[in-house]
């Protein structure tokens, strides 16, 4: 999970030069259950950091994702509209939601690294 960034409602960001490839973490997964559906930002559209930018739906619940950084979608996960379960199985991985542009590169100073959203985590019992 090295380069990953954490908001405290369990999106991460990872920075690929301007753009940021963004999904759930593995807790929020885990917290979700197994997915069904999930529902992606359109390409070009910009959105700002907290703000809505995709849905997840499992069998326990409906989910917002939020945007952990500001900026324009540039590409969406389009594997996930037949195997939503990417995000259960490899939410690092194959689970990725969309990329985007990133507009302000300053915003990942307000994210937590690997080891300060574990800490929260655990907090969380």
């Amino acid at each position: 999970m090295a380069g990953l960034w954490f908001t405290d409602e369990h999106e991460w960001v990872r920075v690929e030069g301007d753009t940021g490839v963004v999904g759930i973490s593995d807790y929020a997964q885990k917290q979700l259950g197994d997915m069904v559906f999930v529902e992606l930002p359109a390409v070009g559209r910009k959105v700002s950091k907290g703000g809505e930018a995709a849905v997840v739906e499992s069998v326990k619940a409906a989910s917002e994702v939020y945007a952990p950084v500001s900026g324009e979608v540039v590409e969406v996960n389009g594997a996930l509209a037949g195997n939503p379960a990417a995000v259960n199985e490899d939410p690092y991985g194959d689970g990725w939601m969309f990329r985007l542009r990133l507009s302000d590169s300053g915003e990942l100073a307000g994210l937590m690294d690997r080891a300060g959203y574990e800490e929260y985590v655990k907090g969380l019992g």
